[in-house]
């Protein structure tokens, strides 16, 4: 049941943004456009694209963590023990999850909700910014939920001695 919603919700975030970048790429394209070949910019083309970029960084950034494809300096983890390089991945994950949980959905729900209190809008859509905004506590929610998802898989990981096969495997490929 668990991993049915998960599926649903990994598959809904992916949607989301391939679809949020697909109008990126439009809306940039159209504003080259309008610029160089009509003569005549586009309005508001700029303000929407930099709210997409927004909404396309921050939603990415949970899409990457679950995928594992975030960017990292692994060399030295890469050195370590199984045993001891699960444990750095738990603290990370640790980290990640606190963070994200603190600062972007706690934070970030307090910043959506100041800024829709001021009435902040945007100069050319005569958007909400506080909706704007609403990315960052979204992709906090996210990255929660799939630090805490990493964090439990590599616990078990440790308290079942699941390494051991893994550890033998790489054992062999180093001697090559």
């Amino acid at each position: 049941m668990f991993k049915t919603i998960k599926n649903i919700l990994d598959r809904t975030l992916e949607i989301l943004v391939m679809i949020v970048m697909a109008a990126l790429v439009i809306d940039v394209s159209w504003q080259v456009f309008t610029r160089l070949v009509l003569k005549n910019p586009s309005t508001g083309t700029e303000e929407l694209a930099v709210f997409m970029i927004i909404w396309v960084a921050l939603l990415g950034s949970a899409v990457a963590l679950n995928r594992g494809a975030h960017l990292g300096i692994d060399y030295f983890v890469g050195k370590l023990s199984i045993r001891k390089r699960i444990c750095t991945e738990v603290f990370v994950f640790l980290c990640v999850a606190l963070f994200s949980l603190c600062v972007m959905v706690i934070g970030g729900t307090s910043l959506v909700a100041s800024t829709l209190n001021l009435g902040q809008v945007s100069a050319a859509w005569n958007i909400k910014i506080g909706y704007v905004y609403l990315a960052i506590p979204i992709s906090g929610f996210f990255l929660v939920l799939y630090s805490v998802i990493g964090l439990v898989e590599r616990i078990i990981e440790l308290v079942k001695h699941n390494y051991t096969l893994q550890q033998k495997a790489d054992e062999q490929i180093s001697v090559y």
